[in-house]
């Protein structure tokens, strides 16, 4: 089974950890330095079909030029996004922050994480991934 990540990251070491991460696990995988470069950002609703999401997984950075990824990651949400493995991460997550990610149902990792920390989730939530779910062609 291919899966399909999204990667948001303003840091380019951390986009390419990841994806080198992400790819070695069989992801498509689809890196931005920030929210307001993908497509994503500029649809007033979730573009995909009713059945699909566009992804597996989209993980954040939470600072980042033009958007905050927490912001980002609500907008999608409330965009109707039915991508159900979200990911934030950051070194400077404040406690309101934290527990605004966590009621929205988003992952959280704090920077410095550890690649364990990120497999160990992936092996979790890549069981509960529909084999025969069909990903959006929208990327």
């Amino acid at each position: 089974m291919s899966y399909r990540a999204l990667i948001f990251d303003d840091q380019p070491e951390i986009r390419l950890v990841l994806w080198r991460l992400f790819d070695g696990r069989g992801y498509e995988v689809f890196t931005f330095p920030h929210p307001a470069i993908c497509p994503l950002h500029q649809e007033d609703q979730c573009p995909c079909p009713a059945n699909q999401a566009c992804a597996d997984v989209i993980i954040s950075d939470l600072n980042m030029p033009i958007q905050n990824g927490l912001v980002f990651l609500e907008e999608q949400i409330t965009k109707g996004c039915r991508c159900q493995n979200l990911a934030l991460m950051s070194g400077e997550l404040s406690p309101e922050e934290i527990a605004k990610a966590e009621a929205l149902g988003i992952k959280v990792f704090v920077k410095p994480f550890r690649l364990a920390e990120i497999i160990s989730w992936l092996e979790q939530i890549e069981k509960g991934i529909d084999p025969h779910r069909h990903l959006s062609q929208w990327f």
